[in-house]
C-alpha cells in the first residue's frame, strides 16, 4: 500500500489511496475542502485538470450517486473513465483481485471501488501501484464522510461550536462520519440500539483522535439525548445493502430512531437534517422532515462531486 509522505498539503497526497478516512490528517482534509470549494466555485479552471488520466470504477454494488459523481467527475476534469461490474470481472471468482489490480495499474491512472468487503478494497491498494480510492465497502464510506463534513461547514461555518448527531445503523456510514468528525474538531453524538454499535475499534481511534483536536465523541441508545440542540441531525437506511433479508426485523428495532417531527424538534430550530441516501422515506425518516427547509440531502449528493474531484485531483495530479 502507498505510503504517506512528511508533509501535509495536497502535493503530499500525490499516488496514495483514499480507503478510511484515516489516510488522511485534518490538515490533509482541510486542503482537499479548500480544493473542492475552490472547483465548485470556478469549474472552468479546472476544466484540464486530469487531461490524458483515466480511471477505472468498479462497482459491485448498485450506484446512483457514486457511479454518476465520479463519472461525470473524471470528465469535468478532462479525463476518461471506464465503468466495470461484475459482469466485467466478478472479482474474486473469475478473476481474482490481485490479477486485475495488476492488469489495471498498466493501463489506467487510478482505480474507483465501490465493493462489500473492506479487505477486497485493501486488497486492491495493496497490489495496484496506482491510487485507489473506496467508493464504498461494508465498513466505511469516506467520499460521503468528506461531501457531509463539506457541506456542514458551508451551512454552519466552524464545526467546533457545533453538535452532529447521528441516529440508527451503526453503520459504514457511521464509522467514516465520526473518524471525520473526530478528525475536524466537531462533537459528534451517535444513538444506535446497543446491538448496532458502531465498531469498537473505530470509536476508539475517534476517541484518540479527538483528544488530539479537541473534538468530543459519545455514543448513546437514546435518540432523544443524541439530538437534543443538535445542529446537524443525521440519519441513514435500516438495512444496507447486502441486509435485505434483516430488512423487516430492523424495522422494529430501529423504529425509536425514526427522525420524524418530534424527534427533529428536539433539535437546534436551526439543525440541518443529513441522509446519504437512497432514503427509505417513512422508514428512517419523514417525508415531512426529508422535504423540509432545514433538509440538506440534495446539497449534500451534489457535494459528493465536488469533493471527489479535489480527492481525484489531488492523489493522481498533485
Amino acid at each position: 500500500m502507498k505510503q504517506p509522505g512528511k508533509k501535509p498539503g495536497l502535493k503530499n497526497l500525490r499516488g496514495r489511496d483514499f480507503l478510511s478516512v484515516e489516510d488522511f490528517s485534518p490538515k490533509e482534509i482541510k486542503a482537499v475542502f479548500a480544493l473542492a470549494a475552490d472547483m465548485k466555485a470556478r469549474p472552468k479552471s479546472y476544466r484540464k485538470s486530469l487531461e490524458g488520466k483515466f480511471v477505472a470504477l468498479i462497482f459491485e454494488k448498485p450506484s446512483l450517486r457514486t457511479r454518476t459523481t465520479f463519472t461525470v467527475g473524471v470528465a469535468q476534469l478532462g479525463g476518461g473513465s471506464i465503468t466495470l461490474t461484475p459482469a466485467d470481472i466478478n472479482l474474486g471468482k473469475r478473476e481474482s483481485v490481485y490479477d486485475v489490480a495488476k492488469n489495471l495499474e498498466r493501463w489506467v491512472d487510478g482505480i474507483m471501488i465501490r465493493t462489500f468487503g473492506h479487505d477486497i478494497c485493501t486488497s486492491m491498494a495493496e497490489h495496484a501501484s496506482i491510487p485507489v480510492i473506496n467508493g464504498l465497502t461494508d465498513h466505511e464510506h469516506p467520499c460521503q464522510a468528506l461531501a457531509d463534513f463539506f457541506t456542514i461547514i458551508e451551512c454552519k461555518g466552524n464545526l467546533a461550536k457545533l453538535k452532529v448527531a447521528y441516529v440508527g445503523d451503526g453503520n459504514n456510514v457511521a464509522h467514516s462520519l465520526v473518524l471525520t468528525a473526530a478528525r475536524l474538531g466537531a462533537r459528534m453524538v451517535l444513538a444506535t440500539p446497543a446491538t448496532f454499535k458502531p465498531d469498537a475499534g473505530v470509536m476508539e481511534r475517534s476517541c484518540a483522535a479527538a483528544e488530539e483536536t479537541g473534538a468530543a465523541i459519545a455514543w448513546t441508545s437514546d435518540p432523544a439525548e443524541a439530538v437534543r440542540d443538535a445542529d446537524v441531525v443525521y440519519t441513514d437506511t435500516w438495512a444496507s445493502m447486502g441486509q435485505e433479508q434483516e430488512a423487516e426485523a430492523r424495522r422494529k428495532i430501529f423504529a425509536p430512531y425514526q427522525v420524524n417531527r418530534e424527534l427533529f424538534s428536539m433539535a437546534d430550530p436551526g439543525a440541518l437534517f443529513m441522509h446519504c441516501l437512497p432514503a427509505h422515506r417513512n422508514e428512517e425518516v419523514t417525508d415531512e422532515i426529508i422535504d423540509s427547509s432545514n433538509s440538506v440531502v440534495f446539497q449534500e449528493a451534489e457535494n459528493r462531486l465536488h469533493v471527489q474531484k479535489a480527492v481525484m485531483q489531488a492523489l493522481m495530479r498533485g
